[in-house]
């Protein structure tokens, strides 16, 4: 049966004054090689929060969702109606219909409901990324920073189920707890990051600014740190020689870099293989309607819940 698309769709953007709003847009027209999705379930990441609230009238924000396939491509590739999928998306993926390629998606089994799955692509994609930038070695020490966060909670569960050994560095003393839960052998709190842990074989760091000078004066010799965001600040000094121990290294990750030099259905489906088997577990601690995105959006800038937001159609 020829999928009825409608008139119009719900679907999230700018309205170019620092709000987020729901509109009625027409439908997505996929090319060839895209099927259309309908949309369940999406998630909230920082970064792109950030941008959306600053962005111009009509900007289309969203990375990040899960649904079902209710027209395939028409060239015959990739999931056929009725599938259940996850995908990444460049920019519009808070759509109730998104139209996207084969390679952005990955098949969802039914085990992982749609809400879990729409925080996996970036938050956990980026974790499972991250700790791959560091050298493996039997009980590396791995120190992440807003370790309560989005990326944050997938870093501690990946990294303490490979061995690793796990300090999180939060602010919010609430937060104790969860990080422990998830796998963290130790828990460093405070407003700043202390200078006298460590020294780590693997930092990963969401902060940036002055936390990013102390982190850089914590690697070990041979230590990498890997940098994932900067909420505290764009700007950073650190100690040269601290840093200079022999062998450490800075890496920039940014999603959209990485997704040039890597499947992501590949990505996509290692997180997804992980939530089926009950090894990594979504912390979602928001959970609300499309309609609520604007407040929801500024609860997560200004840091009112740990791990991640899901809003649905």
């Amino acid at each position: 049966m020829a999928y009825d698309q409608p008139n119009s769709i719900r679907a999230v953007t700018s309205d170019g004054a620092g709000r987020l709003v729901v509109s009625d847009l027409a439908p997505p027209d996929p090319g060839p090689g895209e099927a259309l999705i309908r949309v369940s379930a999406v998630s909230l990441n920082r970064g792109e929060v950030k941008v959306a609230l600053g962005a111009a009238a009509g900007w289309r924000p969203g990375w990040d969702y899960a649904g079902a396939v209710v027209q395939p491509a028409r060239d015959g590739g990739g999931p056929p109606a009725g599938a259940r999928v996850v995908g990444f998306a460049p920019s519009g993926g808070w759509s109730e219909l998104v139209a996207a390629s084969p390679p952005f998606l990955a098949a969802l089994p039914d085990q992982v409901s749609f809400e879990a799955a729409s925080t996996l692509p970036v938050a956990a994609g980026t974790a499972s990324m991250a700790l791959t930038k560091g050298a493996a070695k039997p009980g590396r020490r791995v120190l992440i920073t807003g370790a309560s966060g989005g990326v944050g909670v997938y870093a501690i569960q990946l990294a303490a189920a490979a061995g690793d050994e796990v300090t999180a560095w939060i602010r919010n003393p609430a937060n104790a707890a969860l990080t422990r839960e998830l796998g963290a052998a130790h828990v460093t709190i405070g407003a700043a990051l202390a200078s006298d842990i460590g020294p780590f074989d693997l930092i990963l760091d969401s902060v940036g600014g002055q936390s990013l000078g102390t982190a850089l004066g914590l690697l070990a010799p041979g230590g990498a740190c890997v940098l994932l965001g900067a909420s505290e600040g764009a700007v950073t000094s650190f100690d040269a020689s601290k840093f200079r121990v022999g062998g450490t290294s800075l890496y920039a990750l940014a999603m959209n870099w990485e997704l040039q030099h890597t499947t992501p259905s590949a990505v996509l489906a290692g997180v997804v293989a992980l939530a089926a088997e009950g090894r990594l577990k979504p912390v979602i601690e928001r959970r609300a309607p499309i309609e609520d995105i604007d407040a929801v959006a500024r609860e997560l800038v200004d840091r009112k819940f740990a791990g991640k937001a899901v809003l649905t159609f």
